[in-house]
């Protein structure tokens, strides 16, 4: 029996290690898994050390703030190296935490597989270095990164994207009748984020474009999917004194988008969920003003959306930081339930993204890996 130890610090993570295990399971039932992770992983059949969504945080102050949460999730999973022994360590995304973790693996000679990479090709080239000395295989998930990984001598896989096998498109017609929702409305979904300091930043500027939309359009409903790590208790707050006709969704992301004419909500994977569903969607992005004055001088890519940065152009609009005020939002997103020909060409462009992932059993392939590492020896 191998036992395998998977660390996802985020939403998107949970999700993706979710499916992992099951791969694992399929091919091998016996298969012990344990980690870090949230409610999808423990489902699955993860043993769960510590619930990732204390620690789901991005950012210097950010980092700073949750410090004693990640100190304590840090020293359980390195006494665990050393009390469960696993075979190997799966190591998702959440770079601050898991290259560093890297480190201490590679020191008791355990193999590590990292599944879904930083964005080195971006910003924070020095990782590469990390990558290099501590992890024996990259397993990414955007085509062109397994070129950066090998120009650079380190062994890495594309295994496709998992979003592929996760989101599951509904009829428009179908989701609104699910989740009854008027069939004549026009039904924006508003996607704050999987993370609590996401929210602060984001759901004032969302609500004020909700208030500005609903004067514009009489007849307009709002949903809000859920990441599994944020509670409706969590929303509240922000809603308090509007009268805005908003659904909180949770547990039905995918249909809550599906039922959508347009979303608007944060970078991440889930713009990428968007394409695979053919749903427009205008990208905000907002960082702690200090985390954003350092970030800036180190980016060194043109687009922070997935599907932008996989087209080299820009399909969907992204509107950063200040940029990112419910004026300008708003008059995004008009422009896709107004302007027929430009919802129609972007549509268009999202299809050929998506036809650019190609079709891999993703999971299924990471699984194939980490059994494959298991069983080779160190040269």
């Amino acid at each position: 029996m191998s036992k395998i130890m998977i660390v996802a610090g985020e939403a998107s993570g949970d999700n993706h290690g979710a499916m992992l295990i099951q791969a694992l399971k399929k091919i091998h039932p016996d298969t012990d898994c344990y980690g870090i992770g949230s409610q999808k992983m423990k489902k699955a059949g993860c043993r769960l050390l510590f619930d990732a969504k204390t620690i789901a945080v991005v950012g210097l102050v950010e980092v700073l703030r949750h410090y004693p949460q990640i100190k304590k999730a840090w020293n359980i999973a390195l006494e665990s190296l050393k009390t469960e022994k696993p075979d190997c360590v799966v190591l998702i995304d959440y770079p601050g935490f898991n290259l560093r973790f890297a480190k201490q693996i590679k020191k008791l000679g355990i193999k590590i597989l990292y599944y879904v990479s930083p964005q080195v090709w971006a910003w924070h080239k020095s990782r590469l270095k990390q990558i290099k000395a501590y992890v024996d295989h990259m397993a990414v998930i955007l085509p062109f990164e397994e070129d950066f990984y090998k120009k650079a001598q380190i062994p890495a896989s594309y295994v496709g994207n998992p979003v592929l096998e996760q989101v599951h498109k509904t009829d428009r017609t179908l989701a609104r009748e699910m989740l009854s929702l008027s069939h004549n409305a026009i039904i924006v979904g508003l996607i704050p984020g999987s993370r609590t300091g996401e929210l602060s930043r984001l759901m004032p500027e969302l609500i004020d474009t909700a208030e500005i939309l609903s004067r514009r359009y009489p007849h307009i409903q709002f949903v809000i999917p859920l990441a599994n790590t944020i509670k409706e208790s969590d929303i509240w707050p922000y809603l308090d004194g509007t009268n805005l006709p908003i659904m909180l969704i949770k547990r039905n992301s995918y249909l809550a988008m599906s039922a959508a004419n347009v979303l608007i909500g944060s970078s991440g994977t889930v713009t990428l969920e968007a394409a695979v569903l053919g749903i427009p969607m205008v990208i905000i992005y907002k960082m702690n003003a200090l985390t954003f004055a350092l970030a800036k001088h180190l980016i060194k890519i043109k687009y922070i959306g997935l599907p932008n940065l996989l087209a080299q152009k820009l399909i969907l609009p992204e509107l950063i930081q200040d940029q990112a005020n419910s004026n300008a939002i708003a008059h995004e997103a008009c422009r896709f339930i107004d302007d027929e020909q430009y919802l129609a060409r972007t549509e268009r462009e999202l299809e050929k993204v998506v036809d650019s992932l190609g079709q891999v059993s993703t999971a299924r392939k990471v699984a194939e890996l980490t059994f494959s590492l298991i069983l080779t020896d160190y040269p």
